[in-house]
């Protein structure tokens, strides 16, 4: 029997991108349910996870929310990827599907350019989905990423991000030291991998760098970057606009490479999907205690705030 298809959904809007507004410039609204055209899917969304404010347009009244997952409702008549009953997750630029980040790829992320995730209800191009890892549940699939054994990898705290990397990069065979000031914290992350004490690594440095926060954290990394190593950087969890930013000669003086990582394309989202399959026991993401419903984002950002605001003072 084909599930009923809505007449409308309930969903999020931002009213302004500036932050004058703060939390007030989410509006709650009921809609008209656009018709699913012939390659897109409608989803309805089971779940979607929170994403800080990062420096890219925001198209007036958009829907947010850049990372979701849900079931495939139904289908457009040219759509053969999916059919009804698939679980499914999105893709953060709708239209990278391979290869490097170009100008036209990177205009077409969820939550800013397109409609996103905070929603009942949507439908999406059928090249803008991937299905959902079989071994994780829609809340943790939700909150994936869109991100060489015996290399050292250094992570900063205890984000999203940070957790991921050290998550991966333990998969890959690869030793992990992660920073944190919290003790109760670093217990934390030894449990899932982390090798903490950075002496071990003979004083050579480490290869690969996963820089999260600020200029101020960036000092540290390059200080602790190995010659040849790698600085990629993913991340505004510490702020820092007014710190001083270091300069592009600081990679000749201390022969390392820096390069700044948006988010991975649909290659990469299935080749981590299937990653996610395959090691179902050390691949989980590491979800919050508290889950809040569609009516609720406002006291899930204020709470994901505080959250924050402690890994600030790691």
């Amino acid at each position: 029997m084909a599930p009923e298809i809505p007449a409308t959904t309930r969903q999020w809007t931002v009213s302004s991108s500036d932050g004058s507004e703060g939390f007030d410039a989410l509006k709650f609204n009921e809609v008209q349910l656009a018709s699913t055209g012939d390659n897109e899917v409608l989803v309805k969304m089971e779940a979607a996870s929170l994403n800080g404010k990062y420096p890219f347009a925001v198209q007036n009244n958009i829907v947010p929310g850049s990372d979701g997952a849900g079931i495939v409702l139904a289908v457009g008549s040219r759509v053969a990827r999916f059919k009804p009953g698939n679980k499914v997750i999105t893709l953060f630029n709708q239209e990278h599907l391979g290869g490097p980040i170009n100008p036209s790829a990177s205009a077409t992320g969820l939550g800013g350019a397109r409609d996103g995730t905070f929603r009942e209800f949507g439908n999406f191009n059928e090249q803008g989905l991937v299905h959902r890892p079989s071994t994780l549940s829609a809340i943790e699939a939700a909150a994936l990423p869109h991100l060489t054994a015996g290399q050292w990898v250094l992570t900063q705290g205890t984000d999203g991000v940070s957790i991921f990397a050290l998550q991966f990069a333990k998969a890959a065979g690869a030793p992990v030291i992660a920073t944190t000031g919290s003790k109760e914290k670093e217990e934390t992350l030894r449990k899932l991998g982390a090798d903490h004490a950075r002496e071990i690594t003979g004083g050579v440095g480490v290869g690969h760098v996963i820089e999260v926060a600020s200029p101020t954290s960036m000092r540290q990394s390059i200080n602790a970057i190995k010659v040849a190593g790698f600085i990629t950087i993913i991340g505004f969890v510490g702020g820092g606009e007014h710190e001083k930013e270091h300069s592009f000669l600081e990679c000749l003086n201390s022969l390392f490479t820096a390069r700044g990582v948006l988010v991975g394309n649909r290659v990469q989202l299935e080749d981590m999907r299937r990653a996610y399959e395959a090691n179902s026991e050390q691949l989980r993401p590491v979800i919050d205690s508290q889950v809040f419903g569609l009516e609720n984002p406002k006291e899930a950002y204020e709470h994901w705030k505080t959250f924050r605001q402690g890994l600030h003072q790691d």
